[in-house]
C-alpha cells in the first residue's frame, strides 16, 4: 500500500474517474452478488474487524479512503509494464458501512416550503381506493351551501325546497293540466322564467292601461301582430302576468300546432287552435284570451309598411265575443316591427316547404344563426278602454253588418292608438 497514488474524484478523465470499459473495482465491490438476495439493514449489526491500514491512508483524507481500491489499479500504469507488484501480501480489506449517515447542507430552497410542510400530504393508501374518500362531510355541505347561494340567491333554502317539490309532483303525477293541455306550474316556473329577462332587460317593455284588464272573469284582448316572429305574443303574455297576475291564453294558428315540439310547448303554455269554439267554450270559462287578427299578414308585411294594420279577417272574434257578452281589449304594440325588418322574401321556397313566407332581415341569412337574435328595440304597450258587448241582443252575433262595425272599431282604435305611441316614443331603441 506504500505506492499506492490517491487520485481525488473530478480528474476530468485522467486515472480514478472511471473511464475504462470495466467498472471500478469500487463499482464491482458495492453491486450485490448474482443470485443473492439484498438483506435489510439492521441498526443493532457488529462491524467486521477490520485490519490496520498502511500509513499512506492518512486521517486527514477520510472521503478517499472508499476509492483505495480503484487507486491501487490505476497506479501500476505510471511504472514501465515489465514491473511486478513488490508486495505480495494480501491487502486489507475495507467495508463500507451498511447504512452510512446523511449529511444535511444547507439550501437556497430552506425555509420557503415551512407552511407547506405543516400539513403532511396525504397518500392514496391513507385514502382508500377512492380519491373522495379522505374529504371530510363538513367540506362537502359548505361546498354545497356555497354552490347553492350562487345559484338560488340568499334565500336558496326555500327555494330549493319548492323545486324538490315541483319534481316529486312531476315524478308523481301530482299535477293538473286542463283540457287544453294548460301547465300553470311549468308555464310560471319556465316559460315565464325564460321570457321575463327578455321583456324586462332587452326590449324593456313599458305597460300602459293594464288597468283595463278585468281581474275575473273572460275578456277578449286584440292585438295588432307584427315582428317578422311572433315574438310580441309571448312579450304580451309575460307582461300581463307580471302586471294583473293572470294568464293570457292566446289563439294560434294552425302551423303552431303542426310543429312537432313547438306545439307541445304551445300548449302546456296555455296556447289553443284559433277557433270559434275553443274561443268561447273558454271564454265562457271566464278565461282571459288573446288573439292577432292580422295573422301571417301582420307578421310579414315589409318594414316600408309597418305600423299600418292589415285586414282583421271576417270578425270570427268579435262574434265568439258577441255570444260570450265578454269585453273586447284592444292592445297597441309599439316596438316589434323593428326587431326583424323585413326588407325580402322567397316566395318559393316558403311554398316548397309549407310556410307563409321566407324572411329576408338585414342580418338573416347574411349572419347566419346570429341573424336569428331580434333588435333591442324599445317596446310601448298599451291596452285601451274595453268595448262592451253585453249590451247588445242574443242574435247580435248573426248579423254580420254589425259583427263588421265592431271590427272595424277594434281596427280603429288600435290604429290611431299605434300613432300616438309612435309620436311619444323617442327612438327606436330608446
Amino acid at each position: 500500500m506504500a505506492d499506492a497514488e490517491i487520485i481525488p474524484i473530478g480528474t476530468r478523465g485522467r486515472p480514478g474517474r472511471g473511464t475504462g470499459t470495466r467498472p471500478s473495482s469500487a463499482a464491482r465491490g458495492l453491486a450485490p452478488k448474482a443470485g443473492a438476495a439484498r438483506k435489510p439493514a439492521k441498526a443493532d449489526a457488529t462491524p467486521t474487524p477490520e485490519k490496520p491500514a498502511s500509513p499512506a491512508a492518512t486521517p486527514d483524507a477520510p472521503a478517499a479512503t472508499p476509492q483505495a481500491p480503484a487507486a491501487r489499479k490505476a497506479a501500476p500504469a505510471k511504472k514501465p509494464a515489465a514491473a511486478k507488484p513488490a508486495a505480495t501480501k494480501p491487502e486489507p480489506v475495507i467495508r463500507m458501512a451498511e447504512a452510512a449517515p446523511v449529511i444535511e447542507t444547507a439550501s437556497l430552497l430552506d425555509g420557503l416550503g415551512d407552511s407547506a410542510s405543516a400539513v403532511p400530504a396525504a397518500r392514496t393508501e391513507e385514502r382508500g381506493l377512492s380519491p373522495l374518500a379522505g374529504i371530510p362531510v363538513g367540506d362537502w355541505l359548505a361546498a354545497f351551501q356555497h354552490a347553492a347561494r350562487e345559484l338560488f340567491g340568499d334565500q336558496w333554502e326555500p327555494q330549493l325546497a319548492r323545486f324538490l317539490a315541483f319534481l316529486r309532483r312531476r315524478l308523481t303525477g301530482d299535477y293538473t293540466v286542463d283540457e287544453y293541455g294548460f301547465d300553470p306550474e311549468v308555464t310560471e316556473r319556465f316559460f315565464m322564467a325564460a321570457l321575463r329577462p327578455i321583456a324586462q332587460k332587452w326590449f324593456r317593455v313599458e305597460v300602459r292601461g293594464i288597468e283595463n284588464i278585468p281581474t275575473e272573469g273572460g275578456a277578449l284582448v286584440v292585438s295588432n301582430h307584427s315582428g317578422t316572429i311572433p315574438v310580441d305574443g309571448l312579450m304580451t303574455m309575460v307582461s300581463i302576468h307580471d302586471q294583473s297576475g293572470r294568464y293570457l291564453r292566446p289563439l294560434g294558428a294552425d302551423l303552431v300546432f303542426r310543429l312537432p315540439l313547438v306545439g307541445s310547448i304551445a300548449r302546456k303554455g296555455g296556447a289553443t287552435l284559433a277557433c270559434n269554439e275553443d274561443a268561447e267554450r273558454m271564454l265562457r270559462g271566464g278565461e282571459l284570451v288573446g288573439v292577432w287578427p292580422e295573422g301571417f299578414k301582420g307578421i310579414g308585411k315589409p318594414f316600408s309598411e309597418r305600423y299600418k294594420l292589415q285586414r282583421f279577417g271576417r270578425g270570427g272574434f268579435v262574434s265568439a265575443a258577441l255570444r260570450t257578452g265578454v269585453p273586447i281589449i284592444p292592445l297597441s304594440v309599439v316596438g316589434a316591427e323593428e326587431i326583424y325588418p323585413l326588407v325580402g322574401n322567397i316566395p318559393s321556397l316558403a311554398r316548397l316547404i309549407g310556410v307563409p313566407y321566407i324572411p329576408i332581415t338585414p342580418f338573416f341569412p347574411l349572419l347566419g344563426p346570429l341573424g336569428l337574435i331580434p333588435l333591442p328595440s324599445k317596446w310601448l304597450l298599451e291596452f285601451g278602454e274595453p268595448i262592451r258587448t253585453d249590451e247588445y241582443d242574443a242574435g247580435a252575433a248573426e248579423d254580420p253588418m254589425l259583427v263588421f262595425n265592431v271590427t272595424d272599431q277594434v281596427r280603429e282604435t288600435i290604429q290611431q292608438t299605434l300613432y300616438s305611441l309612435l309620436m311619444q316614443r323617442e327612438s327606436v331603441f330608446k
